[in-house]
């Protein structure tokens, strides 16, 4: 029996994650989070053989906690269950130390096995995202502006084109207003954009935020 902790802040998306677990006799969800502290007690709690985690959440988002279960229980599988857009952040959230990446848009059969797969200790990408990873190791190309950014500048760059104020974004991360500010103006260096607006557009036009 393969024990799951879902956690997403969504309940309604929840009980729709538990219907479909409960058709398949190997899988249980053994208990569910709605935001990332509440993940965070659960893990050091009990034990689950996988964990099911949304990128964004109240709170410390699935990027810290991610960090977290992955420094504390390196051995626990984390799949990442999320809105974002696969092809800007599967890789972002694999090289963090997540077991795989499933859109929300992907039919059950997907999910299901990609949580057998993780908790047997694999590893589960979409045929097109396995393929970026090969081309990536076979050629080191030419890197777009974004993709520069640290896993942290990301964060932040998501947050600032999705509208988020400073102050917002502290609060989030649990940063101070003056280092989210520093933040900023590297993000801003390494895209080339001077303001929240032109951030905005370069994020929409790469499809980074929706």
């Amino acid at each position: 029996m393969i024990e799951i902790l879902i956690a997403d802040d969504h309940a309604l998306f929840r009980e729709g994650l538990k219907q479909i677990l409960a058709k398949h006799s190997d899988l249980r969800v053994a208990d569910e989070a709605g935001n990332g502290e509440e993940v965070l007690v659960k893990v050091r709690s009990r034990s689950y053989d996988v964990v099911l985690l949304d990128i964004s959440m109240p709170g410390q988002s699935g990027w810290d906690v991610l960090a977290e279960i992955k420094c504390e229980q390196p051995g626990l599988p984390v799949l990442i269950l999320s809105m974002y857009p696969e092809n800007q952040y599967a890789i972002r959230m694999l090289r963090a130390g997540a077991a795989g990446y499933v859109s929300k848009e992907s039919v059950p059969d997907e999910l299901i096995t990609a949580i057998r797969k993780v908790a047997g200790g694999g590893k589960h990408v979409s045929p097109a995202i396995a393929e970026k990873l090969a081309f990536e190791i076979e050629k080191n190309a030419d890197k777009l502006p974004h993709q520069l950014l640290s896993n942290r500048e990301f964060q932040v760059m998501s947050m600032l084109a999705s509208g988020k104020a400073l102050p917002e974004i502290a609060d989030a991360l649990h940063l101070s207003e003056k280092t989210i500010t520093t933040y900023r103006a590297r993000i801003f260096e390494k895209l080339g954009v001077r303001n929240n607006v032109e951030l905005t557009h370069y994020a929409l036009q790469h499809k980074l935020v929706e």
